[in-house]
């Protein structure tokens, strides 16, 4: 597969120069995007997992008062995983966003409240359908009131790169939505089973035994929605599967082990889609499913795809530009 960026194994550091007006940030009732690092960015699994059950945003999210700056003038809408709690799942991401000048935002979707605790504040489980309807789509709304945009970016990880697609196809997501990128897409399933895929991810936040089970009993769908053949999936991939107003990415892992196999994240040969297998550039970058998140290198490739007009060269042993 040809590389869509150039390689660079290691650089010269670069010095990082930036004017920022005291005065007028003092003076201004919003904030607009930051202009120089402002956050600290935790680089693998370790930096999220702190923060499962935490309900917090993740540092660098959810500013309403922040305005999207010329350079980047969409709001970047971060969607987690299954089981993948916003504060965890966006722990490098949202921050490194941030500071390179985005407007950031983040939601936990698909809780069930009907479980029994604490399942109850796991995320992702809820039927996908109902997450993009009664969830996601008022939340991006809500983005683009507050921010004054006229379209958002979506940046997602596992179930986050299928469930807005749904947002996208069937509630009018069309024209709101400027560029989707995924870390480890399940576009075509999974063949995992539904049961076992969510009793791997449940065990990796501490809920063993039977509490896949109890989700499944309690039949909120979202695990067998991602798995190969569902009626979702098949929904979604009938008919025009990927919109061609919106600027698609997909980066994948070689290692992922949820998503299997690993290349049911490609999405179709087509002008406004880019599929990436990290391991392609970089074949230590050895990083499985969960990891993509908070790996440096797919971080410079979700840099590159938001921003392609100023893409860089992926650094296989660096981490991306701060600011």
């Amino acid at each position: 597969m040809s590389s869509p960026h150039p390689i660079r194994r290691r650089g010269p550091f670069r010095l990082l120069a930036t004017a920022v007006s005291a005065c007028a940030a003092a003076l201004s009732m919003t904030s607009t995007a930051a202009a120089e690092p402002s956050y600290p960015v935790p680089y693998g699994l370790g930096a999220g997992l702190a923060h499962y059950f935490d309900p917090a945003s993740p540092p660098g999210a959810n500013d309403w008062n922040c305005r999207p700056s010329s350079a980047h003038p969409e709001p970047v809408i971060l969607l987690h995983g299954l089981t993948a709690p916003q504060a965890a799942d966006w722990a490098t991401l949202a921050p490194l966003l941030a500071d390179n000048g985005y407007c950031v935002f983040a939601l936990n979707y698909g809780m069930q409240p009907q479980l029994p605790a604490p399942l109850n504040t796991v995320p992702g489980l809820g039927s996908m359908i109902d997450s993009a309807t009664t969830e996601l789509a008022p939340f991006v709304d809500r983005v683009l009131a507050a921010t004054g945009a006229e379209k958002v970016d979506f940046v997602g990880h596992s179930e986050g790169t299928v469930m807005p697609r749904w947002y996208i196809k069937f509630l009018g997501g069309t024209d709101k939505v400027a560029k989707s990128v995924n870390l480890t897409p399940v576009n075509n399933g999974t063949q995992a089973n539904g049961g076992a895929l969510l009793g791997a991810l449940l065990a990796r936040v501490g809920l063993w035994g039977g509490a896949q089970q109890l989700v499944l009993n309690a039949g909120v769908g979202a695990a067998v929605q991602l798995t190969a053949g569902s009626d979702y999936l098949d929904a979604l991939n009938s008919g025009v599967a990927y919109e061609p107003g919106i600027r698609y990415t997909f980066i994948m892992t070689r290692y992922d082990e949820i998503v299997l196999p690993y290349t049911s994240g490609f999405g179709p040969i087509a002008p406004n889609v880019t599929n990436i297998v990290v391991q392609d550039q970089c074949p230590l970058a050895l990083f499985e499913h969960n990891g993509a998140s908070s790996d440096p290198v797919a971080a410079q490739h979700v840099l590159n795809a938001l921003d392609p007009e100023h893409a860089m060269p992926i650094d296989c042993f660096g981490h991306p530009r701060n600011g």
